[in-house]
């Protein structure tokens, strides 16, 4: 199995060419792998998960996400699901005019990106997903109390748990990689916005943009395959519908410390929750 493709340049230098599409296989299947490693070990958390929204509480409702987060989310995981396939489709036989959507759908994605830095610089909530040493312990410990281990307990998270934060990091030096990379390759086609010019760039240059776009790009198809997976678990659907109607219930806050998120100090309110709210999601 080769990662990198090569070629030799009219110069006799070799120069890169783009990422094999055997490490696009090697991610779909060990995706897969781990999926299906995943739902045999998640056996163990299930009961755990389900105690801890099952607190002191009600139905009141208690925000967690703003409308202007959750636009956000939604039109960055839109538009990624749109580059992924427009990107992958034609490598496993799928043939159709797919770089003008991909294109737009790659605006889209820088769109949204700007517009998080933008929201997030003006609200300032970087500090929400920085990773402390507490996060790591406490990792640690849950990785721990998982695997049987009788030690000291992990205390209950933040807003965003460690795995969270971690995602979040792994999601921008992805979506980065792809909106850089891919504004440049725009350069070597037609668009409204940019002449032409394929000479923009020396041909080991345009090689290394390539392999560094295709890197992302698989790299975002683990982490897409992931994300949708656990967003859809039984278990994490009122952590899911959370991002759709921007609230959780009284009882399903108390997964989290009061301490290390507090809805009145951060600003975000519990109000009444409809009759028909769900206690909890969990099952």
């Amino acid at each position: 199995m080769e990662f990198l493709q090569k070629a030799t340049s009219p110069w006799g230098q070799e120069i890169l060419v783009r990422v094999s599409w055997d490490l696009f296989w090697a991610v779909l299947i060990g995706s897969v792998v781990f999926l299906l490693v995943h739902q045999v070990l998640r056996r163990r958390w299930i009961g755990k998960e389900a105690e801890a929204v099952e607190g002191p509480g009600g139905a009141e409702k208690v925000t967690r996400h703003s409308l202007a987060s959750r636009m956000f989310h939604w039109v960055m995981a839109a538009s990624m699901l749109v580059l992924l396939f427009t990107g992958f489709l034609p490598i496993v036989g799928i043939k159709f005019s797919w770089v003008v959507i991909h294109w737009w759908a790659g605006l889209a994605l820088i769109a949204s990106i700007v517009f998080h830095i933008i929201h997030a610089t003006v609200r300032w909530t970087f500090k929400e997903v920085w990773v402390s040493l507490r996060d790591v312990k406490d990792w640690w410990r849950g990785m721990m109390e998982a695997l049987g281990s009788s030690g000291e307990k992990a205390r209950k998270p933040g807003k965003y748990p460690v795995d969270n934060k971690l995602y979040h990091y792994a999601i921008i030096v992805t979506s980065l990689g792809v909106a850089v990379t891919g504004v440049l390759m725009m350069m070597a086609i037609d668009t409204p916005f940019f002449a032409r010019d394929p000479y923009f760039l020396s041909e080991g240059t345009w090689g290394l943009v390539f392999v560094i776009h295709g890197l992302a790009a698989i790299g975002l198809v683990g982490l897409v395959i992931a994300h949708i997976y656990f967003a859809i678990l039984p278990e994490k659907l009122w952590m899911t519908k959370a991002m759709i109607f921007g609230w959780i219930t009284r009882k399903n806050y108390t997964y989290y410390d009061s301490e290390r998120w507090s809805v009145e100090d951060s600003g975000e309110s519990p109000g009444e929750a409809p009759v028909d709210a769900p206690v909890s999601e969990t099952s």
